[in-house]
């Protein structure tokens, strides 16, 4: 996710047109469209459950109704819940993309895989990089759309932001910050990591793009501040002081189970700062955590101001030239920084090729039952000979057979839960290949 500053403003530079002028008309600083369109339930991509169960991923599109513009900034919005609940239609994710459609953005509220057993620190970041993989698989959809010449959503992939609240915005924080595997790693062995899909994950759209714009943190942390570095994209974060749940500086994030010490925003923007990395940054004086979520007077009233915030922020990262509506105020006391070791070690997941070849070749062979407990039958495409693997995300092959009659069984593979490519090779070398998912 790392993009230098001259990389940033030569991509500002060759979109001025495009900001300018909707820019010039109010678009993306004020509400120039009073309805908003929202399209339900866009399947995205799917992937396995922390319990081996298949979860198909969906997302809710908002964009102003009657909007002509070809090429909309995106934001994809990611919900809350402690990585154990929450959907994409909660109130707080509804209020922003329903908001930032009606100031000409296109919006996203995405549903991601949740839940994780036992509730302990280990299998927290595994759901934390589950949620990671989800929002990739998002962003790449939407890539897609437009790589593919479908362009149904209209998107300006040079224009896309991701955020969220509490969970949402530890998600974005870590999709845009965590790029080396040698950072995870003390969190998840490689072994694991490989498992569930290295650092780009298997949630769908391989090999499309996965480049954000900037990061949207409401009341979010990231695993260490360390990990943000110079050249990263921008970050805008909003905290209360007395979060409770994610903590301001640093500290145990609990949602009702203490988990894991986690750098929560006012060390994110220090860190920013130490490495000019675009930050902006408004403290919530003596507000707990996500103090905007709700229909009361107070919680509407932080709304106002958080939609405010994030407005002035994004129109700065568009070239707009409009005037704050709601300005940055001192952060509250001092970033309790630690020493580090930094890492730069990065071993590379090789999951595009073979998923590529398996959305992009014609499938000629079938594989049942599909997700499997380890047994399954393959009706080859012909009756030739055939050499077939089973091989991980990490390339390393658990089975291998030989046959010419045009069907294989295999039976009681002892295979770890996740996802598997079957590697299908003819004497002439043509490959063809199956995905597979092991419950």
């Amino acid at each position: 996710m790392k993009k230098s500053t001259t990389i940033l403003s030569a991509i500002s530079l060759a979109f001025g047109a495009f900001s300018q002028e909707p820019c010039a008309t109010g678009r993306f600083s004020s509400d120039v469209y009073p309805n908003v369109t929202v399209t339900s339930n866009i399947t995205y991509g799917s992937n396995l459950n922390f319990n081996g169960s298949t979860k198909t991923l969906k997302l809710d599109f908002y964009e102003p109704t009657g909007d002509t513009m070809a090429k909309r900034p995106l934001i994809v919005w990611v919900h809350a819940g402690s990585f154990l609940g929450g959907t994409k239609t909660d109130g707080d994710m509804v209020a922003l993309a329903t908001s930032f459609a009606k100031k000409g953005y296109a919006c996203a509220s995405i549903d991601y895989r949740t839940g994780f057993f036992p509730i302990d620190s280990v299998n927290s970041v595994k759901a934390v990089m589950r949620a990671v993989h989800d929002l990739k698989g998002a962003v790449r959809f939407f890539y897609k759309d437009q790589a593919d010449q479908i362009d149904q959503f209209q998107i300006d992939t040079n224009n896309i932001f991701i955020g969220g609240t509490s969970a949402g915005a530890i998600t974005a924080l870590h999709y845009a910050y965590l790029d080396r595997t040698c950072e995870i790693n003390p969190y998840v062995n490689q072994t694991a990591l490989n498992l569930i899909g290295g650092l780009e994950g298997i949630s769908g759209n391989p090999c499309y793009g996965t480049d954000v714009k900037g990061v949207i943190n409401l009341c979010g942390a990231l695993a260490s501040y360390s990990w943000l570095e110079a050249g990263n994209v921008p970050v805008c974060s909003m905290h209360g002081t007395v979060d409770g749940t994610v903590k301001y500086s640093r500290g145990i994030v609990n949602p009702g189970v203490p988990l894991m010490y986690l750098d929560g925003s006012r060390m994110i923007h220090e860190r920013a700062q130490a490495e000019n990395v675009s930050s902006v940054f408004y403290t919530w004086y003596g507000a707990d955590h996500d103090p905007f979520a709700g229909t009361s007077p107070t919680a509407l009233a932080y709304m106002d101001t958080t939609i405010n915030f994030v407005r002035d922020f994004l129109i700065g990262q568009l070239g707009c030239s409009n005037s704050i509506l709601q300005a940055e105020n001192a952060p509250f006391g001092a970033a309790s920084l630690y020493a580090y070791t930094p890492c730069s070690a990065n071993v590379p997941y090789n999951d595009c090729t073979a998923l590529a070849l398996n959305e992009q070749v014609e499938t000629r062979s079938t594989l049942y039952p599909n997700p499997s407990d380890g047994s399954f039958e393959i009706e080859l495409g012909s009756v030739e000979n055939f050499t077939v693997e089973i091989v991980d995300l990490s390339g390393r092959v658990h089975a291998l057979k030989t046959d010419k009659t045009g069907h294989m069984h295999f039976d009681n593979l002892s295979l770890t839960k996740g996802m598997y490519i079957v590697r299908i090779s003819n004497e002439r070398g043509n490959i063809e290949t199956i995905k597979v998912l092991i419950k």
